[in-house]
């Protein structure tokens, strides 16, 4: 068994990858651990909290006992199919800003800054307005990747972008195109009612092609000799093999996954390495380290109208709701209703947006529990740009033990304040008038709570992971200590190894990661055959006013 490149995972940065490569004519061998993508659990948008609670498709980790939360473990699922946590993801678009890209460029990921990444984001895309506004000239109109948005029918979308405006906010039409401050439609990896993942939209094309195979297979670590990678050392039936690449090893195995087989393979913080006996081959200290994630938090009023989602929440309405889709690819079941959303600053002084929303037409739980109340609704906001740092480090030098993970998320009093912010925030905009004929009452936090202590409480109880895990193998200078990787995504002191995925972040971007994740894939791909799309010169818009205003 052997190709000129191996990728570790087909997630979403690894397929992208393997279309790019297989597309120019290189050798690809896919390695996934787990299994089909088949079925409407995963299909199926509306049905999006299943896949994120099923051990079929999760690699179910959780954190170590977070300290500043109480010592809760919270669950961090990761996709273990294939498409990876594409196929089992909320499926919502967002890019990232302008501000973010830029900033990794001055953390040393040289050549990523926003103008050097527009034209990879326009090339992945297609791009579908559907007559809602929207901004073509910022957009991807042949790219593999559907982006589509909701058919925002319920009037609950529209009074929430309403409310965002008589706050005083601005509209934004597209918050993926110049613009992304401001409230309007919220945009969706979803194609003619069905899930959109980086599997549907790169890798069952890329398997297509005579050059590019996919097996299954548990990977144990990477085979380097002489400083270089040859290889992977798999497990599959029983039996452990190695796989060669002629070429290059990358592993797209996810920003936690990926630097747990760093580790494995004796690159990684020397101490920790001895720690388990794992002979160190470069001693790189940021392996794992810059942990970090989005937390957020939902707010849920109950609805004095019976116009929301929890009319369907029952066997008879599920059922309808999955006939429709089955048969038609239409109905509920072909949106992933988050269909309205905002990005707002939190405070003057804060040049682009720091918090996200996005908004939901029933009051549910991630986990698929309905609030006791009935019709309700909520918005899910966070900040989007947190100090806490964590770590992914080995439990084992055995490849099946799942790694140490711990976010150490509200280790700052910054994050405190700003998720007090949002809540507040919030709560003023439920009630403006938009929102008069809808809003019942309050049903979580509850009006009750409105002393920092109050909502200290309630945030340490009830913040949740957003799934947006990032940045355990740095990308940076190849003279920084502390990156993983330099600007072309590889491992510094490792010839032939390259990591592509979230892991390589320097820091979070704004909103949800798999954009930017199959972003890095398209771009790394690039930097492998040694070319590059031209910079774009397209100027984002900043709000004139961020130094003397919030809004």
């Amino acid at each position: 068994m052997n190709a000129e490149y191996v990728i570790v995972g087909a997630g979403s940065a690894g397929c992208a990858l393997a279309y790019r490569l297989s597309e120019a004519g290189k050798r690809v061998l896919v390695i996934e651990h787990g299994g089909t993508d088949a079925g409407p659990f995963i299909q199926m948008p509306g049905a999006l909290s299943y896949p994120m609670n099923m051990s079929r498709y999760d690699w179910g980790y959780q954190t170590q006992p977070e300290p500043h939360l109480g010592g809760r473990r919270l669950v961090t699922p990761r996709g273990k199919v294939v498409g990876g946590s594409s196929s089992i993801n909320g499926m919502v678009y967002v890019r990232g800003h302008a501000g973010d890209y830029n900033h990794w460029a001055e953390q040393g990921a040289h050549g990523w800054s926003y103008a050097d990444v527009l034209p990879y984001f326009k090339r992945m895309e297609n791009w579908h307005d559907c007559g809602h506004g929207g901004d073509p000239e910022w957009r991807g109109s042949d790219g593999p990747l559907h982006v589509t948005r909701g058919p925002r029918d319920n009037p609950l979308h529209t009074a929430f972008v309403e409310a965002g405006r008589q706050a005083g906010y601005p509209v934004t039409d597209d918050y993926n195109g110049a613009q992304q401050e401001g409230f309007g439609p919220m945009e969706q990896t979803v194609w003619k009612g069905q899930r959109w993942s980086a599997a549907n939209a790169y890798l069952k094309p890329a398997l297509k092609r005579e050059n590019c195979d996919l097996i299954r297979a548990f990977v144990r670590k990477v085979v380097i000799k002489d400083g270089r990678a040859v290889g992977v050392e798999i497990e599959r039936g029983g039996k452990i093999d190695v796989i060669h690449a002629s070429a290059e090893v990358i592993l797209s195995a996810s920003s936690l996954n990926s630097p747990k087989l760093l580790m494995l393979s004796g690159v990684g913080p020397a101490a920790h390495l001895a720690e388990h006996g794992i002979e160190v081959i470069a001693d790189r200290p940021g392996v794992g380290q810059n942990l970090q994630d989005h937390l957020e938090l939902y707010l849920q009023m109950a609805c004095s109208q019976p116009i929301t989602l929890y009319k369907y929440w029952n066997l008879f309405g599920k059922a309808w709701v999955g006939a429709q889709w089955l048969f038609a690819r239409k109905g509920l079941g072909a949106s992933n209703q988050f269909e309205s959303a905002a990005f707002i600053r939190s405070d003057k002084g804060v040049d682009y947006p720091d918090i996200q929303y996005h908004f939901l037409p029933i009051a549910v739980r991630y986990d698929g529990q309905a609030a006791a109340e009935g019709h309700g609704f909520q918005a899910h906001v966070g900040p989007m740009r947190s100090e806490s740092r964590g770590a992914v480090t080995l439990a084992s030098s055995d490849p099946n033990a799942a790694p140490n993970i711990l976010f150490n998320y509200m280790s700052t009093e910054s994050d405190w304040s700003d998720f007090r912010k949002c809540i507040r925030l919030t709560r003023e905009i439920f009630a403006q008038d938009a929102f008069k004929p809808y809003v019942k009452h309050e049903i979580q936090p509850g009006d009750a709570l409105q002393s920092n202590d109050e909502l200290n409480g309630f945030i340490k109880e009830h913040a949740e992971s957003a799934y947006h895990p990032c940045g355990t193998c740095r990308m940076g200078d190849a003279n920084d200590p502390t990156a993983v990787v330099d600007p072309d995504c590889r491992v510094i002191g490792i010839e032939g190894l390259r990591v592509v995925d979230s892991s390589v972040f320097p820091r979070v971007t704004n909103g949800n990661l798999n954009g930017p994740s199959i972003m890095t894939g398209e771009k790394a791909a690039d930097h492998i055959l040694g070319r590059r799309l031209p910079a774009s010169n397209a100027q984002p818009w900043i709000n004139p006013n961020w130094r003397d205003a919030q809004r």
